[in-house]
């Protein structure tokens, strides 16, 4: 157990196959992040996922376990797989096949924030980035893999509802023409990582609360989904990107007026997805 690498939320009694987590809203910023980096604070933070731990709070009343990382993803990237190391940041890391994270600079210890700001000046030691995975990333999957586990053991299957936040613009540039922007994004890697009836019920919670979903595009689901979404064996991930402009001010990382009433909305979504894990109550005899 590592209590700094995550904060993990249990239910007095779990009574649904579906998991909460949230691997992007850690702000516990550590030192060796805050006195090496050349950003100030609010561009360090914008890549962070901010306040959604605060949209999945409901989670554990309604029976499910909550997983939340408790440090930036400035600092490591949970949604990442451990070897997702940039060569242009950590020295002693040979040039790998491509993979567009890493070469964006978005890998398991990130070099850039949102738009591409370089998070340090000059790269670091394989040592450190390596201390950085064992100390944060392992304890995290390790609590995730439990998890998923449990609910397999518990329930014959899992539903994990891993939840982000987008920015606004990001979703905007993706809108058709003439066509409302998208408020959620669902991503279940085209099928591969949940089933259809599994989505469909995620995304009528979203819809009965009035939101505008769709589904993996621009964000089909990142190294999370593809590494536990296993839905030939009930074991099933679905990526949820939320738009920041409806709860925050994205310039400031800060709550906006809208955050009452949106948490308000999400409560009820969470609602609804919480009960697409759970056992059907069987028919009283007649």
């Amino acid at each position: 157990m590592t209590p700094d690498a995550y904060t993990l939320i249990r239910p007095e009694r779990r009574d649904t196959s579906v998991i909460f987590s949230s691997p992007h809203s850690g702000r516990d910023y550590p030192a060796a992040l805050v006195g090496r980096t050349i950003l100030d604070e609010r561009t360090l933070r914008s890549s962070e996922d901010a306040f959604v731990d605060e949209l999945l709070a409901p989670a554990p009343l309604l029976g499910a376990p909550l997983l939340l990382a408790r440090v930036p993803r400035a600092y490591v990237d949970m949604n990442r797989a451990a070897d997702e190391m940039d060569p242009a940041l950590i020295e002693g890391i040979s040039r790998a096949p491509h993979n567009p994270r890493v070469s964006s600079g978005l890998g398991v210890i990130p070099r850039v924030v949102a738009n591409g700001r370089s998070i340090y000046r000059g790269k670091m030691p394989l040592s450190e980035a390596e201390a950085r995975i064992a100390r944060y990333w392992t304890p995290y999957h390790r609590a995730l893999r439990d998890l998923i586990d449990e609910s397999r053991t518990l329930f014959d299957e899992a539903v994990l509802v891993d939840c982000h936040s987008m920015p606004h613009e990001a979703i905007e540039t993706h809108a058709r023409p003439g066509q409302p922007t998208p408020e959620v994004v669902l991503g279940d890697r085209f099928g591969a990582a949940a089933s259809r009836e599994v989505v469909d019920r995620i995304e009528e919670a979203f819809v009965s609360a009035g939101l505008r979903v769709v589904r993996n595009a621009p964000f089909a689901g990142a190294y999370i989904a593809q590494a536990y979404g296993r839905p030939s064996r009930n074991q099933h991930v679905v990526q949820v990107e939320v738009d920041r402009s409806l709860y925050m001010d994205e310039m400031r990382i800060e709550r906006s007026a809208r955050f009452p009433a949106f948490a308000e909305l999400m409560a009820s979504v969470v609602s609804e997805i919480a009960g697409v894990g759970r056992p059907a109550m069987p028919l009283a005899a007649e």
